[in-house]
This record gives structure tokens, sequence and C-alpha cells, in this order.
């Protein structure tokens, strides 16, 4: 006999101290979820669990390598530099499409954001959090929902993976900060370099973003200057 549907509010619990242990450190980049374990230790059948590890890979926490089952993200430096070269090339068009489509409605919207980002003194996936929300605001502001639907999938894992790395304080505020500068220009003319505006951006948590598009190794583009904040890990 096929087992009941599984409860929702059992979905929902069951999610959320997946999502808990893995952002708690206890499973740690690169390790593998075992369903059967999982289940076991919440006393429930295996579909459950399956459930919640598919929700998990959608949001990017999870990533399903073929045969060898479920594991907790793990990027390398090229996997990030190849996503941030497609998503330079994507978002650039979102940030103008949103500039030409800005409405005072919007303009608050970001405004507010970044200035919750400027006074933020709460956890890193609260901070990971106040920056996706940002960038998905632009992202839907084009008025290209295909557009941002394919940008959230695209850069879902940078964002979960960059909750898992452990950062000081002083680094993660310096990033979040630097969201004043991205919003100028898209409130800006149209005169002002959104490309480049993004590429600066982007190098403010990221090696070389730009490296696997056709703008590395350009001449046009300014190396980061100055020291980077001390980044902290386990």
């Amino acid at each position: 006999m096929a087992e009941p549907a599984t409860p929702s509010t059992l979905k929902i619990y069951l999610l959320q101290k997946l999502r808990e242990t893995i952002l708690s450190g206890r499973y740690k980049p690169g390790d593998r979820l075992n369903e059967s374990l999982i289940a076991r230790e919440f006393k429930i059948s295996r579909i459950p669990v399956r459930e919640a590890l598919l929700q998990l890979q959608e949001s990017g926490l999870v990533t399903n390598r073929k045969r060898k089952g479920m594991f907790v993200t793990l990027l390398s430096e090229e996997d990030t530099q190849k996503i941030n070269s497609v998503r330079l090339v994507l978002e650039t068009e979102a940030l103008k499409l949103a500039r030409r489509r800005m409405t005072p409605e919007t303009a608050a919207a970001l405004t507010a954001l970044v200035d919750k980002m400027e006074g933020w003194d709460g956890t890193l996936s609260e901070a990971a959090a106040l920056d996706l929300e940002f960038h998905r605001t632009i992202w839907e502001a084009s008025g290209n929902a295909y557009l941002a639907k394919v940008l959230d999938s695209l850069v879902a894992s940078l964002f979960t993976y960059k909750t898992l790395e452990h950062i000081s304080y002083d680094l993660r505020r310096w990033r979040l900060n630097h969201h004043r500068a991205l919003l100028d220009v898209v409130l800006g003319s149209e005169e002002q370099d959104i490309q480049g505006a993004l590429l600066m951006h982007l190098r403010m948590a990221y090696k070389d973003p730009e490296r696997y598009s056709s703008l590395a190794r350009s001449q046009s583009w300014p190396a980061r200057t100055g020291k980077d904040p001390e980044i902290t890990r386990r």
C-alpha cells in the first residue's frame, strides 16, 4: 500500500531543520546527506526526507551527484568564476532594463534595502538574505520574468554558498555597504557604465568573476585596489 501523503507541517519542519543543520556547520560543503540516516534520526520515512532534499537542491544548498546521492553544495573557485561570468552578462541586461523602467516605488524599495544593509547588525545569513533581496528586486524590475527566473536559478548556489562562508563581521559589512554604489548607478543616467559598476561590485566578493567571459584580461577594467578586510574561516 502506498504511504500516505506527507503532512505539510512535517515537510516544512524537516526542511527548516535540515537547512539549520547545514548552515550551522554540522554538515559541511562536500558532505554527503544520507537519506536513510536522516530518516532514522527524525524517526520518519525516507519520502519526506527526499522531498526536503529536493527543495534544498532547488535553493542551491544541496547538489545531486549522479549515482552518488545528495551532497552539501561545494563550489570551487572555477565554479564561482564560471557562474559569475554568465551572471555578469545577464545581470547587466537586467540592470539596464530596470534603470529604463525605474518607478518611484522600486527606487524606494531598493533604497530601503540599501539602508537596511548599511545598518545591518545581525547574523551572516540575514546579511545574505538582504543582499539577495536587493538583487532580486532589480531582476524583477527588469520587466522580463524569464530573465529574472534564469538569474535566480543561476545565482541561487552562489548566495546560498555565501551563507556557509565563515567570514569576519567587518568583511560582510564592507560588502554590504558597496550596494550603495550599485544603486546610484541604477538610479543614475544612461551614460553611467552599468557593466563596469556590476563587475566592481562582484569583485567585492569574488576573485576574478569575469575570468570566463569576454572581459577577461581586458585592459579597460580597473583592478581591485586596497586590502580586503580579513577573511576568517573554520
